[in-house]
């Protein structure tokens, strides 16, 4: 199993990466001032881009930087309300719109919208064996959780991020549009994950752990069950079975509302 998640039992304090490790990993991965706009890299034959954007969302794509990445389905949420969003954020501040968006989206994908083909036992299993299949060699897989209609994953990259991305999504998007009339998926049309991805870099130890906290939380806060223990989909659950540490993270399932 290669779920990194150490799961608390009961109210004990949160296990998150250890401070030296901590900064030693800002220090060198991350810079004195975080990842710099326009920066690159290449580490053997791995080369990144840096930041860049394929439109209004912009992506860090750096080795070994940890990174929250959310994708969904592409009926999740319906064209009109995407326009009618952007159409409202462009009223308020530059520095305020991501902030606006991220939540705006979050409660949508939280509500269920969609085909939700997620929630098929068969397709979760794919997409969950398809997170675990190139860890560790192409990133370390932190944590994760499979919703009806979106994925949140918590890595180290060890490759280019949007290359790894797009393998999730090219893999599993062809199988369940292969097996969409089979197994009753309802997914609408030819397209089954939105083009784009969410992705955010994590900054320090307490964010490390508010990030996989929110991962952990989504299926209660979606009123998908009372603990995350219980969500399936999850390396909550996973790590009942198999608790793990990941390098520099041995981390918890903590009993409190989620934050990002």
């Amino acid at each position: 199993m290669s779920s990194r998640i150490n799961a608390a039992k009961g109210m004990g304090n949160v296990i998150g990466p250890s401070r030296q490790n901590l900064d030693s990993l800002r220090m060198s991965r991350l810079g004195s001032a975080g990842p710099q706009p326009g920066s690159s890299r290449k580490t053997g034959n791995r080369e990144t881009k840096g930041w860049f954007s394929r439109g209004y969302l912009p992506h860090l794509d750096s080795i070994y930087v940890i990174q929250s990445i959310t994708f969904r389905l592409a009926d999740s949420i319906p064209r009109e309300r995407l326009r009618q969003l952007e159409n409202a954020l462009k009223h308020l501040p530059t520095s305020a719109q991501d902030r606006q968006r991220r939540q705006k989206i979050e409660h949508w994908l939280d509500a269920g919208m969609g085909c939700c083909a997620l929630k098929h036992p068969r397709m979760a299993t794919v997409i969950m064996e398809t997170l675990e299949k190139h860890d560790p060699k192409r990133y370390g897989l932190i944590a994760w959780c499979i919703m009806p209609n979106h994925v949140h994953v918590l890595i180290e990259p060890r490759a280019s991020l949007p290359k790894i991305v797009q393998s999730w999504k090219s893999y599993t998007g062809r199988w369940a549009m292969t097996k969409n009339a089979e197994l009753g998926l309802g997914v609408p049309g030819r397209a089954f994950w939105m083009r784009d991805y969410w992705d955010r870099y994590i900054r320090d130890e307490h964010h490390f752990q508010r990030v996989v906290d929110y991962i952990h939380w989504n299926p209660v806060k979606a009123g998908l069950c009372r603990e995350p223990h219980e969500w399936r989909w999850s390396s909550a659950f996973s790590a009942n079975d198999c608790p793990a540490k990941h390098g520099l993270h041995t981390v918890s399932v903590v009993r409190n509302g989620p934050s990002r």
